[in-house]
C-alpha cells in the first residue's frame, strides 16, 4: 500500500500551488486511478480539480469553440453546437469507451491518455526480473518489439518504443487542428495540437509537451470551414468497448467535384494522434473519386513500419481511410 497526499484545490491558482514534485492532478481519475492500483503511477499526491471553472463549451467570439478541461466527455459528444458544426468530434467520442467511463472522462484527462500496451501496465515492468520498458524505465528495452505487438503502432515508432495512442477524440481534434491552452508556475500558454504529443524517439518516457506542473485549461477549435463535412470511422476487433486496430477522422469540402479542402488524421496506427499531411497533399485539388482515395491511403501508410503480428494494420488503415474520405465527402 502506498500512501500519498489530497488536496481538493477551489481555484486555478491553488491547484497550481498545490503540486508538488511528483504530484498529479486528477480529475474523472478512469485512468490515473487504474494505473495507480497498478504501480505504474505512483505519484506523492493528487490534486482534485473537480471545483475548478473549466467545465464550459462556449462559443468563441471569431467562430470557434472553447471546451474547457473539465467538460466530461458525454457532456461534449452530445453538445448541439458539437454534433452540428464539429461531427467528427462527436462520433469520435462516442465510438469510445462505455457511457459510464465517458460520464466521468473529461477534456483534460483524454488529451493525457496513457499507452495501452500491455508491457507498460504490468507492475513488474521496468523492474529487475521483468519486461523491459522504455517508458517505465528508461534503457531497460521494449519487450513488445519481440514480444506481443499485435495492437502496437507502425508509423511514428522507433527502436525504444512501439507503443500505441489509444485516444479516440485526439484523433478528431487533431482533423479539427485544435489548440490547447495550458496554466503552470510560468504562466498560461498556448500549444498547437500536433506539438502536444511527442514521438518516442529516444525519450518515450516523455509523452507530451506540458512542463511540470503546468495544468490544461481548456481546448480551443478554429472556426468551422464553410462548406465543409467531416467523418469519423473506428475499426476494431469487437462493436463496442474497444481501442481502434485503426481509425480515420476526416474534414473536408468538394466543389464542382475536386477537393478544396481536406484535412485527414488517423489513430490505433501512430504511436501519437497521426495528422497525416501526406494524404492531404495527395488529394489537394484533386477529383473526389475512389482512385484519389486510394491514392491518399498510400501517401498516409507510405513510411509505415511493420512488424512481425501487426503488419495487417497498414492494409486496414489504408481502407479506413478511403472508406471514412467517401464518407466525408458524400
Amino acid at each position: 500500500m502506498q500512501s500519498f497526499g489530497y488536496v481538493k484545490a477551489t481555484g486555478t491558482e491553488k491547484a497550481l500551488a498545490g503540486f508538488a514534485v511528483n504530484a498529479r492532478f486528477i480529475a474523472g481519475g478512469t485512468t490515473l486511478v487504474d494505473l495507480m492500483k497498478l504501480g505504474v503511477e505512483k505519484p506523492s499526491g493528487l490534486v482534485d480539480i473537480n471545483l475548478l471553472p473549466l467545465d464550459k463549451i462556449e462559443l468563441t467570439p471569431s467562430g470557434g469553440l472553447t471546451i474547457g478541461a473539465l467538460v466530461r466527455n458525454s457532456d461534449l459528444a452530445w453538445n448541439a453546437t458539437v454534433k452540428e458544426k464539429y461531427a467528427v468530434l462527436s462520433q469520435a467520442i462516442l465510438s469510445g469507451a462505455s457511457p459510464q467511463l465517458r460520464n466521468m472522462a473529461t477534456t483534460g484527462g483524454n488529451l493525457l491518455q496513457r499507452v495501452r500496451c500491455a508491457y507498460f501496465r504490468d507492475p513488474s515492468a521496468g523492474q529487475p526480473g521483468g519486461y523491459g520498458c522504455n517508458k517505465r524505465a528508461p534503457g531497460t528495452g521494449c519487450a513488445a518489439m519481440d514480444g506481443f505487438h499485435r495492437v502496437h503502432a507502425v508509423l511514428g515508432t522507433s527502436e525504444h518504443c512501439i507503443a500505441t495512442h489509444p485516444s479516440d477524440m485526439c484523433v478528431a481534434m487533431a482533423a479539427l487542428e485544435a489548440v490547447i491552452h495550458v496554466e503552470g508556475p510560468n504562466g498560461k500558454r498556448t500549444i498547437g495540437f500536433a506539438d502536444f504529443h511527442k514521438l518516442p524517439g529516444e525519450t518515450p518516457q516523455i509523452e507530451n509537451a506540458l512542463a511540470a506542473g503546468e495544468l490544461v485549461t481548456y481546448v480551443e477549435l478554429p472556426k468551422p470551414v464553410e462548406g465543409a463535412k467531416s467523418a469519423y470511422l473506428k475499426l476494431r476487433d469487437r462493436a463496442s468497448y474497444e481501442f481502434a486496430l485503426a481509425s480515420a477522422a476526416v474534414v473536408a469540402r468538394v466543389e464542382g467535384g475536386r477537393v478544396k479542402y481536406v484535412r485527414v488524421a488517423m489513430g490505433g496506427v501512430g504511436t501519437k494522434p497521426w495528422r497525416s499531411h501526406e494524404a492531404e497533399a495527395a488529394l489537394m485539388g484533386k477529383e473526389a473519386t475512389a482512385a484519389n482515395f486510394r491514392a491518399a491511403a498510400e501517401a498516409a501508410m507510405r513510411h509505415a513500419r511493420a512488424r512481425r503480428d501487426n503488419a495487417f494494420k497498414v492494409e486496414l488503415a489504408k481502407r479506413c481511410v478511403v472508406r471514412t474520405l467517401k464518407m466525408a465527402t458524400a
